[in-house]
């Protein structure tokens, strides 16, 4: 059973049409029936509030909803993940490549131009979308924010949370022009990238987003190595008697000791604390050359 069959079942039960619900929800009508006759697929749970504002309205179980569309979005997403991904739209290209910094356009557009949706746009068009929808959904309970973004895109507020909960349910993959143009466009001032490092930099529109700028980094880091704590090392630690004055130096050094399957006492790392501490066992720096004596 799908999400559009129960509320559907539902209005039925209780003698309410669509109107009502688009009321209750603060949609428009026209979302509620394209939700309803399965033209438009039921949003995300986490990105929206209309399930709870459904739920609430038809009487029906804490997170039912949510549930049954999320069982229902993953069937979908199964058949999607065969298809080949989609080059974006002309408009939404041009739109991301004019919020790029001037000076870096050029070789951008050549990049995105020379593989249909290649990993670069992805990557810039994937963040662009992130930053977006994070402030969206955050403002989605703000009247304030709705009705500004509704002004500035010449909507009706009910209007404009139509829009706001169709652009969260959006992906890299299948955002369309409206998106760009709504969100996209008002939200983000510019974008730079670092072609060597990847890492990108979004100036936000003030009066649309908490922060101005949002930094990211995309660099490869060498992972840490994770040591195992010795018993004979612990042991040592507990006894102040042969670990009273050791410095967190001196711990990290001992830590890094390995034995290949053995198992060495306490005493064993008291011994190579002194080793560590004694000036014979360690070349001494190399002392700076003489001056050349000045001739009389």
């Amino acid at each position: 059973m799908d999400v559009s069959l129960v509320i559907k079942q539902r209005l039925s039960e209780l003698g309410l049409d669509q109107r009502d619900l688009a009321a209750a929800t603060q949609v428009t009508d026209s979302y509620i029936s394209q939700l309803l006759t399965r033209k438009k697929a039921p949003p995300a749970p986490g990105r929206t509030d209309i399930y709870d504002k459904m739920g609430e309205f038809l009487k029906l179980p804490a997170g039912e909803l949510s549930r049954l569309a999320e069982v229902q979005r993953q069937e979908e997403l199964k058949k999607r993940a065969t298809e080949p991904p989609r080059p974006l739209f002309k408009q939404c290209r041009d739109l991301i490549l004019r919020k790029c910094e001037p000076e870096r356009q050029k070789e951008v557009r050549r990049i995105f131009e020379r593989e249909p949706f290649g990993e670069l746009e992805r990557l810039v068009t994937q963040k662009l979308l992130d930053v977006a929808q994070g402030i969206a959904k955050e403002e989605l309970r703000s009247e304030e924010w709705l009705r500004l973004m509704a002004q500035l895109s010449g909507r009706s507020y009910q209007q404009m949370r139509v829009t706001s909960l169709e652009f969260l349910d959006t992906d890299v993959f299948s955002i369309s022009v409206e998106n760009c143009v709504s969100f996209l466009d008002p939200m983000i001032d510019s974008w730079d990238m670092d072609l060597k490092t990847f890492g990108l930099e979004i100036i936000l529109n003030r009066r649309l987003a908490p922060g101005s700028v949002k930094r990211f980094e995309f660099v490869e880091q060498q992972q840490q190595k994770r040591f195992a704590m010795e018993p004979g090392f612990e042991q040592f630690l507990n006894d102040k008697s042969l670990s009273g004055d050791v410095n967190e130096e001196e711990i990290e050094f001992l830590k890094t000791l390995e034995f290949n399957g053995r198992r060495p006492t306490p005493l064993y790392y008291y011994r190579e604390l002194q080793n560590l501490r004694d000036p014979l066992h360690f070349i001494a720096a190399a002392r700076h050359k003489e001056q050349p004596k000045e001739a009389n």
